[in-house]
């Protein structure tokens, strides 16, 4: 199996903050993927408060690529055989319902 990351965006800082329906909601999705056998690692959720961007030249801003509209608010990792597959994952994410998206990158494991 590959491993593919699942990259969680964000277009408002408040739904950083979810209501306990949202969370049940996250945990129930989250459980069905690991109840597959197919959760790799569970991730982290990013902070926005505590983050720099730094670029050439040493410039150093505040927060995760302050002129995006929107911005990585967590991931994680899942186990599949494609890509395909990794998508259908992400298609039941409950962060569609708040106007996030999802990213799904293939991981590079260096032979």
């Amino acid at each position: 199996m590959k491993e593919f990351v699942l990259i969680f965006r964000l277009n408002n800082k408040s739904d950083v903050k979810p209501s306990p329906e949202q969370i049940q909601e996250r945990m129930n999705w989250l459980g069905s993927i690991a109840a597959q056998n197919k959760l790799a690692d569970k991730g982290k959720t990013l902070s926005i408060g505590n983050a720099k961007t730094v670029k050439p030249g040493n410039v150093v801003t505040d927060g995760p690529y302050t002129e995006i509209k929107e911005f990585i608010s967590g991931f994680m990792i899942v186990k599949t055989d494609t890509i395909e597959e990794a998508v259908e994952l992400a298609k039941g994410n409950p962060i569609f319902k708040i106007g996030g998206n999802v990213e799904v990158r293939e991981v590079v494991i260096p032979k």
